[in-house]
């Protein structure tokens, strides 16, 4: 597996693992009760991701195939880290408050379990891409995001963990919240 892959498949498992642990701390009655009027549940919080999740995989799966049948990706020769080309920090500061688009938005039918489960399906299919393109020039695809302007195929990628990693700090903000 090519170097890249394997960092990118490190990072997604890592911040998979620190959401899980937000989500274990805070006790199963509490995941769907929302702290405010105005502020998400646990659950869906776990909904948006898996929307998000699941909306950058379908983009992905179809500008690599674009890419692909356009010849444009190669064996990637470049074997270094790609992790600190998107600004991690950035991405998981909390303070800076960003409003998802309509498309991501919690549909609040879900419980957490269901949403979990979800997750881990889009999560499937997100690794399955991502195996399918091992050692591939992933960075020739660029497609912009609403907030961080034009990132690439990698970038995609890592933006899904640091994503994560965001929404784990509020889940243990929800959590703070609500007494938990």
């Amino acid at each position: 597996m090519h170097p890249r892959t394997e960092e990118l498949l490190r990072h997604l498992d890592a911040n998979r693992a620190v959401l899980h642990a937000a989500v274990d701390a805070v006790p199963p009655a509490l995941r769907e009760r929302k702290p405010g009027p105005d502020r998400w549940s646990v659950a869906e919080t776990l909904e948006h991701l898996s929307r998000v999740e699941e909306g950058i995989t379908r983009l992905l799966a179809l500008r690599l195939s674009e890419a692909g049948t356009a010849g444009l990706l190669q064996p990637e020769r470049d074997e270094s880290p790609v992790a600190g080309s998107i600004d991690h920090a950035l991405i998981t500061d909390r303070r800076r408050q960003t409003t998802a688009g309509e498309r991501v938005l919690p549909r609040g039918q879900m419980d957490a379990e269901t949403a979990l489960s979800a997750l881990a399906s889009s999560r499937a299919k997100l690794r399955d891409l991502l195996v399918a393109n091992d050692g591939l020039t992933l960075g020739v695809v660029s497609q912009p995001h609403p907030f961080l302007g034009p990132i690439d195929g990698y970038q995609w990628f890592i933006f899904i963990g640091s994503h994560e990693a965001r929404h784990a700090d509020q889940i243990r903000e929800i959590s703070a919240q609500l007494g938990a």
